[in-house]
Parts: C-alpha cells; structure tokens; sequence
C-alpha cells in the first residue's frame, strides 16, 4: 500500500500535501485549520495559545492601517491568506528553525502555497507590495511577541531581529467578551477568519 500523504479534512475532503490540488478542500477546511494552528510555537501568556488565522486577520488590519492607499479585495485576500498553507500542515515552525527543515520542505510549502493562490486568484506579488506585506507581518510579530507571549522590547530587537516598535492598540476590534490582544478560542477565530475570507472572496469589485 503506498505510503499515505493525505489529510481527512472535517468536510470529508482530502488533501494530498505532496499533490495538492485547487479543489481538496472547503473554506471551513481552511479556517478550522489555521485556527488550529498556533504561533509562537503554541506558548502565550494568555490562557489560550493565538492562532494564524488571529494573526491572518491582524496583518491584513496593520497593513490597512499603514498603507499609502486602499488595498483592493484581491490585495486584502493576498494578505489574510499569506500563511495559509500552515493550515493545512498543522504547523508554524517557528524561526530559527527554518534553515534546518530542508529543500523538500520548502517544496512542500511551496506547491501548496501556488495551489492556495490559483484557488483563490490572488495576484503575484510585486517587490513594493511584498515589501508593505512583511513591514505589517513583522510588526504583527513584534505586537503579538509584547502583547501575546510577554517578550520585552529588548528581547524583540535582540533576538527577533525586528526594529519595530510593536503597536499599543489591537488592530483587530475584539469580539463581545474579549480583551485587546486576547487570543481567541479556535471557534471564534475560525469564524472570524471565515467571515472575512467569503467577504473578500466573493465580492465583484474582485
């Protein structure tokens, strides 16, 4: 029997990760996933630990907030879906292991990266555009590193490597209930991911 590569997914599709294709999962598939997927190597000073698909929703809101001009619908999904493969292998690695992962790694990543884009019709990304994008993603991580997990800013400037101040408001408006900077119970943040992904996604102006 060949040796299995696929994920049951909650909707009952599966996705093969070595051979994905543009239509093995659903929507919900996705936002369960990066609501089940933790940053910061699952560890926060919260009671619970934050998702990628919370922090999907803070970069797309940083990068909102410090753009020069309005992101268009295909932008903003580009920006909520930048780490959405994650959600399908069930892990954020964090940092300083990345180099010893290896080449097919990396190929895995990117295959499902391509695929996530071709579903979704996110457009390419230009150096000026990506370079908007990882400005909002780092100072997510600075912001998340003092708010969620309890780094000090000398510790995000020494070993995160990042010169950013992080913000003092929670960009994302918290839900009824929950504090600035709380991460949220995988539920509520797969709703909220989800809510925003069909927005996006279905709009015309796409």
């Amino acid at each position: 029997m060949p040796q299995r590569a696929w994920v049951l997914l909650k909707s009952g599709r599966r996705i093969n990760l070595l051979e994905p294709t543009a239509t093995d999962w659903d929507d919900e598939d996705l936002a369960l996933g990066l609501a089940r997927t933790y940053r910061w190597g699952g560890h926060s000073a919260w009671d619970l630990p934050l998702s990628v698909a919370q922090h999907s929703l803070t970069v797309l809101a940083l990068r909102r907030a410090t753009g020069t001009k309005p992101l268009t619908n295909a932008e903003a999904l580009r920006e909520l879906l930048h780490d959405a493969e994650e959600g399908f292998l069930s892990w954020d690695p964090i940092a300083p292991i990345k180099p010893y992962l290896g080449g097919q790694f990396h190929s895995l990543v990117r295959t499902l990266e391509e695929v996530i884009a071709k579903r979704y019709r996110l457009p390419p990304w230009t150096a000026e555009a990506y370079g908007a994008h990882k400005h909002a993603d780092r100072l997510a991580a600075a912001s998340e590193a003092f708010h969620v997990v309890g780094w000090s800013l000398t510790e995000i400037r020494d070993y995160l490597e990042i010169d950013l101040d992080p913000v003092r408001d929670d960009p994302v408006n918290p839900p009824a209930g929950r504090r600035p900077w709380e991460p949220w119970p995988p539920n509520l943040a797969a709703s909220l991911f989800l809510d925003v992904l069909k927005t996006l996604n279905s709009s015309p102006s796409r």
